[in-house]
């Protein structure tokens, strides 16, 4: 039994762990969301909680441990040990779960089982990155490195010359291999495009060999571990989808091309997407909240003066749809405007994932 002996000596009580807006409260627990999201973290604080003699934390991923092994003692192993807290990390349900008081399970693939509570753990959102940047004294540097390296907990006090390779790195960890890393590239490269599956796949297709049915498959898979988003154009599902990637980043670290305002955009996505279960999109407004009767529009460098046709067809947009309120999200821009029919607020978008 030695793989159960060496888990079972693992502990984690001096781990550092930052406050998160989400934390595991139910004993039962499957924990899913993309990679380096922090699921491992919201672990260890739960095991926080206990001595180490009443817990077994068993990564499947750590290629020293014995599958066989596992299966056939881990039973046996719990109740001779007298464990009451069990912990399946990179779990992909090869086996029957044993009894035990507290079971925590971290998967790529979402599963609904009796009795257990389902968390999808999402990167930080900008309110959570602030808690854990402990280099940057002001706001408008925090805003800059949250813009330019992203929301992924581990990246935040890597050195700066480090944070573009270790970006590179975990899209590459994500891919089982070179066709699922270029599957990621190209959606990466199209975050807030409005593009369809096909139209996607017709392009890898003339740089790679692969599958029509390969490529979507990977698409369905990305999109339900939440790795990427597929956002709806209002009352059309026929209508091209809008693509977003859980880390608004990565498509810099991909890219030398620049695309400030779709990693603008997708970054607003990513405050938004916990927060309301329906978001759509509709022409010249990047999101809208149909509950809210709420627009979002992403505008980097807003000037009153020079996006009056703009404004003129957002308006138009929020009177056919009964829209009350449109939130103009900018870098620093703070700006107000007055009218008749509707709430406007320009506001610079730290204030606003704050407020």
């Amino acid at each position: 039994m030695k793989t159960l002996e060496n888990c079972y000596e693992l502990n984690f009580s001096k781990i550092n762990f930052i406050e998160r807006k989400i934390r595991i409260t139910h004993p039962k627990t499957i924990l899913t969301g993309a990679s380096k999201t922090g699921k491992s973290y919201l672990i260890y604080d739960f095991l926080s909680n206990f001595k180490s003699k009443d817990y077994i934390y068993i990564d499947l991923k750590d290629s020293r441990n014995n599958l066989e092994e596992i299966t056939d003692n881990l039973d046996k192993y719990l109740r001779q040990n007298q464990i009451t807290v069990l912990v399946l990390e990179n779990f992909s349900f090869e086996f029957e779960l044993p009894y035990c008081d507290n079971i925590i399970i971290s998967t790529n693939t979402p599963k609904s089982i009796r009795g257990f509570k389902n968390i999808t753990v999402s990167a930080l959102d900008f309110e959570e990155y602030l808690l854990h940047d402990n280099r940057h004294q002001n706001i408008t540097q925090s805003f800059n490195n949250f813009f330019k390296y992203g929301n992924l907990p581990e990246i935040i006090n890597n050195e700066e010359h480090k944070k573009v390779q270790r970006l590179q790195e975990i899209i590459k960890l994500q891919a089982q291999n070179d066709t699922q890393f270029e599957i990621l590239k190209l959606l990466f490269e199209n975050i807030d495009e409005k593009k369809s599956l096909y139209q996607l796949f017709t392009n890898l297709k003339n740089k790679i060999k692969i599958s029509k049915d390969k490529f979507y498959e990977t698409c369905k898979t990305l999109e339900i571990n939440k790795t990427i988003y597929f956002v709806e154009k209002y009352n059309q599902e026929k209508a091209n989808k809008k693509i977003y990637s859980y880390n608004h980043s990565f498509l810099n670290s991909i890219s030398h091309h620049k695309k400030f305002k779709n990693e603008f955009t997708n970054m607003i996505f990513l405050e938004l997407i916990d927060k309301y279960k329906n978001i759509y999109y509709l022409d010249n407004i990047d999101f809208y909240i149909k509950s809210k009767k709420l627009a979002i529009v992403g505008i980097p460098f807003f000037n009153s003066f020079l996006v009056k046709s703009t404004l003129r067809k957002i308006y138009k947009i929020m009177d056919e749809y009964e829209i009350k309120e449109l939130n103009i999200i900018t870098v620093s821009n703070d700006e107000k405007i007055s009218h008749d029919t509707f709430k406007i607020n320009v506001i610079p978008f730290y204030e606003w994932a704050l407020s």
